[in-house]
């Protein structure tokens, strides 16, 4: 004959799973608490607590738990925290994950004694935290009663375990999408902006570079030195700002789809080292190395400004009085005659973090005073040509861009 209690049993802790499936995946502490209340009610524990394993401190920490004297009794004695180098019976199943059931804590040489005296548990059982694809904490529950918890209720308690882990998973996968959302909505805006401000600055380029020239042929005409070196210097600043706001505008046609090349026959070598020329200063000499010649098909326009853009970022980077090389070869690869472009500086280098989001849009340093495009653009440039932007750094030992471009562009897309 079935047992009715048993029965009774049964089914509510059927429904106690199915009601943490049906959890709204919402925040992932309140989610938790909610988790610790219905386990306790359904164990009629005195405690119920959802550990998760805070990386930055080494701590697991009751992210979730149950609404009950004993749980708020543990938040006012710190016990809420378990630090893993101070271990007891919670860190171990984490470690080791491997269940844990007792039914006499006060005699538990292994258990922390705050736990024992000062929290007053008596009985506990407690399963490892699967959350996607590796343990992450532990979930515990406790009576101040002795001999309080069966192997049902450990077999329960892992069966809910991976329920909880579930529930939780999906509240962080959402959280995830919420963030990405957020994150996708702001940069389009931000880029929407950007662009609108770029042509409506690119209107006044024209006028403000003619009355530059202006000033400089009446410097000429009038032998004035100091007018002169004022009005170079600022043609100079004002072909950076055209520059950048290329930059600019081209971050929009690439999202338009309508960023292009117009390829042609371009002596590599002679390009590279007129752009080393033209950004060669006294305070900080920018050097060419490499053939006298080296005919390709290229966009050279978008050639120069990829260059440009490497050349910028390492002077930015570098110290004074160190140079910048800009070194052109030939590569033979199975494909055919490549041609790499590497601009090399001897600056502090890039930390190891930043490195995988180098070349995004937008991306920046600390100590960066740029808009963070002049990689992206140089990088998708190089792509547009069936080639590729490399990077080669470490903290200081300088850093090294490598760009390189197949000799047949119409063949290698």
């Amino acid at each position: 004959m079935s047992d009715p209690v048993a029965e009774t049993e049964t089914d509510a802790r059927l429904q106690a799973l199915e009601g943490l499936l049906a959890l709204p995946a919402a925040e992932l502490q309140p989610t938790l608490n909610t988790v610790g209340q219905l386990v306790s009610e359904l164990l009629k524990a005195d405690k119920v607590d959802v550990f998760l394993l805070d990386t930055s401190t080494q701590c697991l920490v009751a992210v979730g738990t149950s609404d009950t004297p004993m749980a708020r009794l543990q938040k006012s004695l710190g016990l809420d925290r378990l630090q893993l180098a101070n271990g007891g019976r919670a860190v171990q199943v984490y470690e080791t994950e491997a269940p844990f059931i007792t039914g006499r804590h006060e005699e538990d040489p292994e258990e922390l004694p705050g736990i024992k005296h000062r929290l007053g548990a008596r009985s506990s059982v407690m399963v490892p935290l699967p959350i996607g694809m590796e343990t992450r904490g532990v979930l515990a529950v406790t009576s101040a009663r002795n001999d309080f918890f069966t192997q049902g209720d450990l077999r329960f308690l892992q069966a809910v375990a991976r329920w909880v882990g579930l529930v939780a998973h999906r509240v962080e996968l959402v959280q995830e999408l919420t963030n990405l959302a957020v994150k996708q909505a702001r940069r389009a805006a931000a880029e929407e902006l950007i662009t609108v401000l770029a042509h409506d600055m690119a209107n006044y380029l024209l006028p403000l570079q003619a009355r530059i020239q202006l000033i400089q042929r009446r410097a000429t005409r009038n032998q004035s030195v100091e007018d002169q070196r004022d009005a170079n210097g600022a043609a100079a600043s004002l072909r950076s700002l055209t520059r950048l706001i290329q930059d600019l505008l081209d971050v929009g046609r690439l999202d338009q789809g309508l960023f292009t090349l117009r390829p042609q026959p371009v002596d590599v070598a002679g390009l590279a080292r007129e752009v080393a020329s033209t950004a060669n200063t006294p305070g900080h000499p920018v050097n060419y190395r490499g053939p006298e010649e080296l005919v390709m098909l290229a966009d050279p326009e978008r050639l120069r400004q990829a260059l440009e853009n490497l050349v910028a970022n390492a002077l930015k980077h570098s110290p004074p009085g160190l140079p910048v090389l800009v070194d052109v070869q030939m590569q033979r690869r199975l494909e055919g005659p490549w041609a790499r472009l590497a601009v090399i500086d001897e600056g502090p280098g890039i930390p190891g973090e930043q490195l995988p989001t180098l070349f995004e849009r937008f991306a920046r340093g600390p100590g960066s005073t740029g808009l963070g495009i002049g990689l992206f653009l140089a990088r998708r440039i190089a792509e547009a040509h069936g080639g590729t932007l490399e990077v080669t750094s470490r903290p200081g030992d300088g850093t090294r861009f490598e760009l390189a471009l197949p000799e047949d562009l119409a063949t290698s897309r």
